[in-house]
């Protein structure tokens, strides 16, 4: 795992399987299964995830002049642990 940037509760790492040129995944530490499954307890948590995406996001924006932050919920999401990726460039499959 090729790591961006990491704080007590959260990972930023490049995508093992990259679906854009420029992929990274940001992921709590701690299990919650998804977006929609996120407590009340949960936010401080996602301040800090949030914070991480930001600085994630800003650092790819500079160097590329643009990025997407997204997240999958249901079917679109494969990995059953919430993760935002950040991403640039066009689909590469």
């Amino acid at each position: 795992m090729d790591k961006v940037f990491e704080t007590e509760s959260v990972l930023a790492y490049h995508h093992t399987r990259q679906f854009y040129p420029v992929h990274i995944v940001v992921i709590p530490k701690r299990h919650i299964a998804s977006l929609l499954t996120l407590e009340d307890s949960d936010n401080d948590l996602l301040l800090e995830l949030l914070d991480v995406i930001k600085k994630v996001a800003a650092d790819v924006t500079k160097d590329y002049g643009a990025c997407r932050v997204l997240t999958n919920l249901g079917k679109y999401q494969d990995s059953k642990h919430l993760h935002f990726h950040v991403a640039y460039g066009d689909p590469i499959r």
